[in-house]
């Protein structure tokens, strides 16, 4: 049941979900097994297609327990995660200094920041800083928005150096990252700048 609180894209993604709540579990651990080995040894949008499936199908399972339960063997390449026993499938955000990586299954922290290895994590911690300053300009109060003179030239600005490092974060940090773990997702856009999946162009 809809409630008052639920956008009309929520709505839309409960609708897209419908379709895993007809699988028996087991059926669903065999889909999501199958799904991670095709997402296996590359760096996926958050946006793409394929993951915004995956993701309604995987919060689903994890409501039923299903990888607690050994219904499906994911492929081997997948440790299992430490937040749900789910296997392991890390999301990297802009606040990954503060939120570590993310669980695509139950959105916890999967892996705190401090513990991504070397090399790639002084990379990380250089890119989330820069990206935190440039996010912050979305977020300005009234003094520094005066302060700044040209307000909307300003974010306009950043929106562009957001572009910019996410697609660095996809075409570089999360390819890296592949040495490490065995699929990554990396988010596409940021809605406080206004930056769109299709604005982040590889």
């Amino acid at each position: 049941m809809a409630t008052n609180a639920d956008s009309p894209l929520d709505l839309l993604w409960k609708e897209y979900s419908l379709v895993f709540r007809d699988f028996d579990d087991t059926t669903l651990g065999r889909w999501l097994a199958q799904t991670l080995g095709q997402l296996q040894g590359k760096a996926w949008r958050l946006s793409h297609p394929l993951l915004g499936a995956y993701r309604l199908a995987a919060q689903l399972a994890n409501e039923r327990h299903i990888w607690s339960q050994r219904l499906a063997s994911p492929p081997p390449a997948y440790p299992e995660s430490s937040c749900c026993r789910a296997p392991l499938l890390p999301l990297l955000t802009r606040d990954v200094k503060d939120s570590g990586l993310i669980c695509q299954h139950c959105n916890e922290t999967l892996v705190p920041f401090e513990e991504i290895p070397a090399p790639v994590h002084s990379e990380l911690e250089a890119w989330a800083t820069q990206y935190g300053a440039v996010h912050a300009v979305a977020h300005w109060d009234d003094r520094q928005r005066k302060s700044a003179g040209d307000y909307d030239r300003a974010y306009e600005n950043a929106a562009e150096e957001a572009e910019r490092l996410l697609a660095h974060a996809g075409r570089v940090i999360a390819v890296k990252m592949l040495d490490v773990y065995p699929t990554m997702v990396w988010e596409d856009q940021d809605d406080c700048l206004e930056v769109r999946p299709e604005d982040v162009v590889l």
